[in-house]
């Protein structure tokens, strides 16, 4: 732990500045959405804390570049057993600052642990290969480090959507520089250089950067930043690489999602339903991954709401540190405001609220929208809450059509009796992801996750060979025994 239950935590009026420093922006009071209450005032950052940052990481980046990949991979693999050997670390400001539960919290804390392992292993990756030449020559294609990493992470996932990016980030010896959502200003930034400092990672390799746009914008628009990896929504994401581009800077954008669930005529109902429920609830449906979008074939269409409704209705909700609790609190008063004026507005289209569609505080009840018609808002729109539309369809060239019109393209999932089948409809589903047979919310730290079209653009997180594209510059270099000779 890096602090007891009677201490003031490290980042008390801190960030993290080759080591823990005050910031020169205005303080953040971190609270907790299930009660308002006060976790911490954490420093706030600035522009000029993001230019102190980069001095620093410029000549440290350089020290860590050069150490050998055990120095590196031993330090992630540190990290990773610190937070395994007492996952409470994070779980615990996971579940106060980001509205997780228990379960939740406790599986993002073994993502991120597993990202630390994975990573671990990409620092011994072979980074080159030797080419072939018309000249007498050894040539060979290498992987450098591309410098300084500026990392930009939402509230939802905190700990995993920042570790993706730092962890192979780190291993592959490049510096970072992480700007994590202010709202969970702990979890997705402040508890991990917790974390790195304890298991010995050199100081100004990290830093660690809580603030508000001026700050995200510092970091793209820095001309010694080389690479961006932001995620977030796909509104962000656009000004992200508007701004970015300019410096003609790399940028790796993993954007938002409207995921669809196509239930097939033959699938297990209940099954579905299950998957369905899981789907578009967990973590209250604050997800890029999560399923806003069910198309159900007509013959099986009324037992599958009916099922469902049952889930929604069966599910308690209420703050994550009740174990009992399936669902914590919404991010905030505005995200809040959004879904109901999303679900309100889709009854005024037509729809029929089945289950669900109020809300006690911040705890917003599992809803289940019947007879949504493709116009309909709930249908169109991303909602980021745990809404689960559902549309009737009865031809499958229609429903893969009715996918296909959105203009995301991050996850889908196919539920059926015959897998086969479904795996020759996934190539005509435009989509980052198909998952057959199960939710549209997966990931693991050993595959390139990333969406088509509005849901990302610039590479895939996670896996050797992506984690090597984004963190990595290509460098060709030749030897020959003698000096060239040339004509002039």
């Amino acid at each position: 732990m890096t602090m007891t239950e009677n201490q003031t935590p490290l980042w008390e009026g801190k960030l993290f500045i080759d080591g823990w420093t005050d910031g020169t922006g205005a303080e953040i009071a971190v609270r907790a959405p299930a009660t308002g209450r006060l976790i911490a005032t954490v420093a706030g950052a600035s522009p000029a804390d993001v230019d102190r940052a980069v001095t620093i990481a410029v000549a440290a980046q350089r020290e860590w570049g050069a150490q050998p990949y055990p120095a590196r991979a031993a330090i992630l693999l540190k990290a990773a057993q610190l937070l395994q050997d007492n996952s409470a670390r994070l779980i615990d400001p996971l579940v106060d600052e980001a509205g997780s539960t228990q379960g939740k919290a406790g599986f993002e804390a073994m993502l991120v642990t597993t990202e630390l392992q994975e990573s671990a292993a990409l620092a011994s990756h072979p980074y080159g290969e030797i080419l072939r030449s018309m000249k007498p020559r050894l040539s060979l294609a290498r992987r450098v480090p591309v410098g300084i990493v500026g990392v930009i992470s939402p509230f939802n996932f905190p700990g995993i959507l920042s570790m993706r990016s730092v962890a192979p980030a780190l291993a592959l010896g490049n510096a970072v520089i992480l700007k994590p959502d202010p709202r969970t200003a702990i979890s997705g930034g402040l508890a991990l250089a917790a974390l790195f400092e304890e298991a010995g990672l050199p100081q100004g390799v990290l830093h660690v950067l809580p603030g508000g746009g001026d700050v995200g914008e510092a970091i793209v628009q820095h001309p010694q930043i080389s690479t961006i990896s932001f995620t977030g929504s796909t509104a962000a994401g656009r000004r992200v690489a508007a701004s970015a581009a300019p410096l003609l800077k790399r940028v790796h954008l993993e954007l938002g999602g409207n995921n669809a669930q196509l239930v097939l005529p033959d699938a297990d109902v209940a099954k579905a339903a299950s998957v369905a429920a899981w789907g578009s609830y967990l973590h209250q449906g604050q997800i890029c991954m999560s399923t806003g979008r069910h198309l159900v074939h007509r013959s099986i269409a009324d037992e599958y709401v009916r099922l469902l409704a049952e889930k929604a209705r069966a599910l308690r909700v209420g703050d994550g540190r009740d174990g009992d609790n399936a669902l914590g609190p919404i991010i905030d008063d505005s995200q809040l405001a959004h879904i109901d004026d999303v679900v309100q507005a889709a009854v005024a289209q037509g729809a029929t609220l089945v289950a669900g569609g109020t809300h006690d505080g911040p705890f917003f009840q599992p809803t289940v929208l019947a007879d949504v018609g493709e116009e309909n808002r709930a249908w169109t729109e991303e909602i980021f809450g745990p809404v689960a539309p559902v549309l009737v369809y009865d031809d499958i060239d229609e429903a893969i059509e009715i996918i296909n019109r959105s203009e995301y393209g991050l996850s889908v999932s196919i539920l059926t009796g015959n897998a086969y089948r479904a795996y020759e409809l996934a190539d005509r589903i435009e989509s980052g992801a198909i998952h057959i047979n199960d939710a549209t919310v997966d990931d693991e730290a050993s595959i390139p996750f990333g969406g088509m079209k509005a849901s990302g653009v610039g590479g895939r997180f996670g896996g050797p060979h992506a984690n090597l594209d984004t963190f990595t510059e290509t460098q060709w270099v030749t030897v020959q025994r003698d000096i060239a000779d040339y004509p002039f």
